[in-house]
């Protein structure tokens, strides 16, 4: 396929995928199936044009962790520290058993402790259409779940950024300090972020005609301003991100606003891509079996843990909200095929990611959200 018919089906896809997805009343699967098309497409492609989609997809790369950012909307901590301490509990019960699954997978054990920070996540977007409607009561039972499933997230982040310093600079004494410099981070935001928020609903607002290309220049903008001053561009778009959670332009999140180039164009690109730098045959030799062990394993630990040790407080398989983690898997499958280079780790830990993700979507309330389970 050339380059004109490569974006001729992109374009295709993009269209119909998320309606079809709306239409079964499940919108979240849409990521899962980006990413098996990509897939699929790496067997017609040549080089030039694969790679040629993956310098695009990492403009996607960067709105999904803006948007991962937009998501994490931290409430007061004293209400916030019950689930944070939930939280903590479910995924340390878990961390051991998925670093030894990524130890059998054939993962160095830096790589093993990134493969199992996110798989022990909890991708909100995904699964806030399913919160939404699972029947959570009372009103602070539901308020605990989605902190519970904010907090998933957080951690998940914060140790996917800790992890990716190892491998790209390996395990030194500054590692301490990357940690402090994020909680230094995290608390400046909570005392700064307003007047950031309304710097840029300032700019929104003088520019309404333009606030879409506005808002995707000023993250773009910001992004290379960080990468300039030495700081990664993606955890530069993240914070960036969480900063602006509670910003409201006209009463439109800023989802909203970015998603006619970043859910619907970008961001799906980034997931076909995604799949592209992963050969079909992976999907049927050892990463596949090794992942279906894993993905089953961790659905029974889960279910144990609910019903036994850590009861969320409310009736029926609250723990399947948890699941979904597939925009936290591709994350960190981006960081084992960029920095680590290992195609194989990185085609377990996605092919895991989507074990997880699709069957606990398929099981829970059906959504009725537009395209890709945004918030």
């Amino acid at each position: 396929m050339n380059n004109i018919e490569v974006i001729i089906v992109l374009l295709l896809l993009v269209m119909a995928v998320p309606d079809f997805c709306r239409k079964i009343r499940r919108p979240a699967l849409a990521y899962s199936i980006f990413v098996l098309f990509g897939i699929l497409l790496g067997t017609m492609v040549n080089e030039e044009v694969a790679t040629m989609l993956q310098q695009a997809g990492y403009v996607g790369f960067l709105l999904l962790l803006f948007e991962v950012g937009l998501e994490i909307d931290l409430p007061p901590f004293r209400e916030f520290l019950p689930p944070l301490r939930y939280a903590v509990i479910w995924a340390a019960a878990q961390f051991p058993v998925a670093i030894l699954l990524g130890l059998q997978a054939g993962l160095e054990p830096v790589q093993a402790c990134l493969g199992a920070a996110a798989l022990g996540g909890c991708s909100v977007g995904i699964a806030h259409s399913a919160w939404k409607v699972f029947p959570l009561q009372p009103p602070s039972v539901r308020e605990r779940v989605l902190h519970i499933m904010v907090a998933l997230e957080m951690l998940s982040i914060v140790t996917l950024a800790l992890g990716t310093a190892v491998i790209r600079q390996g395990l030194t004494g500054w590692i301490l300090l990357r940690l402090l410099g994020i909680v230094a981070v995290i608390y400046l935001i909570t005392r700064f972020a307003v007047h950031l928020a309304q710097g840029f609903q300032r700019i929104l607002t003088m520019t309404t005609h333009w606030r879409l290309h506005w808002l995707a220049l000023l993250i773009l903008a910001v992004c290379a301003a960080g990468n300039r001053l030495g700081l990664d561009s993606a955890k530069t778009a993240f914070v960036l991100g969480l900063t602006l959670s509670r910003t409201r332009h006209h009463g439109m999140n800023l989802e909203s606003i970015l998603a006619p180039i970043s859910r619907r164009f970008l961001i799906p690109l980034f997931f076909v891509s995604l799949g592209l730098q992963l050969k079909w045959t992976m999907l049927w030799g050892l990463p596949a079996l090794l992942a279906l062990g894993t993905a089953g394993l961790l659905f029974g630990l889960r279910e144990i843990l609910h019903r036994r040790w850590l009861p969320s407080g409310a009736a029926g398989p609250v723990y399947l909200l948890f699941c979904p983690n597939l925009t936290l898997v591709a994350l960190a499958a981006t960081v084992l095929l960029e920095y680590a280079r290992s195609p194989h780790a990185a085609a377990w830990l996605l092919v895991t990611g989507l074990l997880m993700t699709v069957p606990s979507v398929l099981l829970l309330p059906p959504g009725e959200e537009a395209g890709g389970g945004e918030p």
